[in-house]
């Protein structure tokens, strides 16, 4: 399945895309795509014929797929060369870090530079979202437990995150600084999830080519890692890590300003565009 939610910002409805790529509403089926629905394995949708639900206007705004997340973790420099760009040693064990869940927003929303912002930044990762709860789970064990995949944009502040002292957290969570979706894409939808392109484009220009195949750690042991740490609940959000060719490591740095426009997608997990403007303006 390929679930998401649609509508005005505050008035989100559950969806679903069809066979032929057109969303129908899933309302008076379930209440939200939320953790309450993937907890329960998705059991309100099994046997609905998805294809004689009704139609979604095609203009509607496509929102985060998922409704109320409860933590949004994230795992940095795990991408071999985005380590070597960022001047930083590979590392031997997951760095994890958190973003505010109030950076989230819809896959086509506005992203939004914070005032003071100079050295804003890209990067298209892959998503995973927990389904059932866990706590020191095994590698073995550890993808019973994820709902789905998805596309995430973590945009960075980098002089938030890097100069002004403390954790990477305060240039990671600004306002509309995580960019979620298009769709919760459920794993047997996923052929390898070891194997899945992800690109970035900044203004028609492609910035940022990997594959999960180049995982530093790979998608089973970072839930089997997070989880030694803190408990998982359905409707987490965790984002994997970026490949090289973020903004921080152009020579020159190059940095998101008022008016760009980012796009950027995974096989099989949809695709995103964000314009860019600042707080205020």
């Amino acid at each position: 399945m390929k679930l998401l939610r649609y509508g005005p910002v505050g008035h989100e409805q559950p969806g679903v895309l069809d066979k032929a790529g057109r969303v129908r509403s899933l309302a008076g089926i379930v209440d939200d795509i939320d953790g309450a629905l993937l907890a329960s394995g998705f059991a309100a949708l099994s046997g609905i014929d998805f294809d004689a639900l009704p139609l979604v206007a095609d203009e509607v705004r496509i929102a985060e797929p998922v409704a109320r997340v409860g933590k949004f973790i994230c795992i940095g420099l795990n991408y071999r060369d985005h380590a070597a760009e960022s001047g930083q040693p590979i590392p031997s064990e997951p760095i994890i870090f958190t973003k505010a869940t109030s950076a989230i927003i819809g896959p086509n929303d506005t992203v939004l530079l914070p005032p003071t912002s100079a050295k804003a930044d890209w990067e298209v990762e892959l998503g995973l979202v927990i389904g059932k709860e866990c706590r020191y789970v095994s590698e073995a064990d550890a993808m019973d437990h994820v709902a789905g995949l998805c596309v995430v944009n973590d945009l960075s502040e980098r002089e938030y995150q890097l100069e002004r002292g403390g954790s990477w957290d305060k240039g990671k969570g600004c306002d509309t600084f995580g960019p979620f979706g298009p769709w919760l894409v459920t794993l047997d939808e996923v052929d390898d999830v070891g194997n899945l392109a992800l690109w970035l484009d900044l203004n028609g220009q492609r910035m940022q080519t990997g594959n999960t195949s180049a995982l530093i750690f790979n998608v089973p042991f970072i839930v089997h890692y997070v989880s030694q740490f803190m408990s998982l609940q359905p409707g987490d959000l965790i984002t994997t890590g970026t490949p090289p060719g973020v903004g921080m490591g152009k020579k020159p740095p190059m940095w998101l300003k008022e008016g760009d426009v980012m796009t950027l997608g995974i096989d099989g997990l949809g695709q995103q565009r964000q314009d860019v403007k600042r707080y205020g303006a």
